[in-house]
């Protein structure tokens, strides 16, 4: 009797967006069983058994369908946007490292302002510094903060103790205590900024970053909302701006945008003293920033 073999099959190896997934699924479950729910406002009860935060709390804290983030867990083939994705990093309180891992296992861009800009060059970044005492940044359309020098950083508080992914002058405004208190005329600067905004957004209606800085503005800021709702739109210009400075007072500025391109992509932004006693003022800024060691250097 002759026996006819059998075709031997091998299994085939996992593709590479298949590995993905099961290890954003495994990252994932990691971060959120090392979260206590008091460390994101939830009570902890007396019948908890599953170590950090339930699949349901990371769901409802993130503004997602349950069902969905169990799919995402259990590494099932499905679509990731980068707005989920945001969620997820500030629900499970991902660092700047363990935020960058997480876009790279979905393979998506990350939208936030801390994403690197090509536009910022070391001869830029020397240009910024160069520029002290007066205040001076790199942004984009988008009101993201690229770089700025060491001026900038204490003109409205103290921006180095932001994470980069909230380095966005329209979220700052509109929802850091600090800024706003360093602002003279709020309610003008919020109510011109969002005219700007909506102005240079009318190329980019499609783009995730966007989209992801829109939804969080609506959903923080109920001023934001009142003024995106009234539809005005307003170019970029010139004009003169007055801070109350934490550490030294009373600013009166003169902002000018320099565009480093053609199109209105980033653009270095300036403060200039509209008097002496500003002037002076950034001094002793520029001071405190530096530190007396180093300040003294100068």
């Amino acid at each position: 009797m002759t026996t006819t073999a059998q075709p031997t099959t091998t299994a085939r190896p996992p593709r590479g967006a298949e590995i993905r997934r099961h290890e954003l699924a495994a990252f994932l479950r990691s971060r959120r069983e090392r979260i206590a729910p008091e460390q994101v406002g939830l009570p902890r009860g007396t019948r908890r058994r599953t170590p950090g935060l339930r699949r349901e709390e990371v769901a409802q804290l993130s503004a997602v369908g349950v069902t969905w983030y169990t799919w995402l867990e259990q590494a099932r083939d499905i679509q990731v946007s980068v707005q989920v994705l945001d969620a997820l990093a500030r629900t499970l309180l991902l660092d700047a490292s363990e935020r960058a891992h997480l876009f790279k296992l979905a393979a998506a861009t990350d939208p936030a302002p801390g994403a690197s800009c090509p536009s910022v060059t070391p001869a830029l970044r020397e240009t910024l510094r160069a520029l002290e005492p007066f205040p001076a940044c790199v942004q984009n359309s988008r009101y993201d903060i690229l770089a700025y020098n060491r001026t900038y950083a204490r003109l409205m508080g103290d921006l180095d103790a932001v994470p980069p992914e909230d380095r966005n002058c329209m979220l700052l405004v509109y929802t850091d205590s600090d800024w706003r208190a360093s602002i003279v005329h709020l309610e003008e600067t919020m109510r011109l900024m969002a005219a700007r905004l909506r102005a240079s957004m009318a190329g980019h209606l499609g783009d995730p970053a966007w989209k992801t800085l829109l939804k969080r503005l609506e959903r923080e800021s109920p001023e934001f909302r009142e003024n995106w709702e009234r539809y005005e739109v307003v170019g970029n210009r010139s004009k003169t701006k007055e801070f109350l400075n934490p550490y030294v007072g009373h600013l009166t500025l003169e902002h000018t945008d320099l565009w480093l391109g053609p199109q209105a992509g980033p653009r270095l932004v300036t403060y200039t003293p509209k008097n002496e006693e500003t002037r002076d003022r950034l001094e002793k800024l520029l001071e405190l920033a530096l530190g007396p060691r180093e300040a003294a250097r100068l």
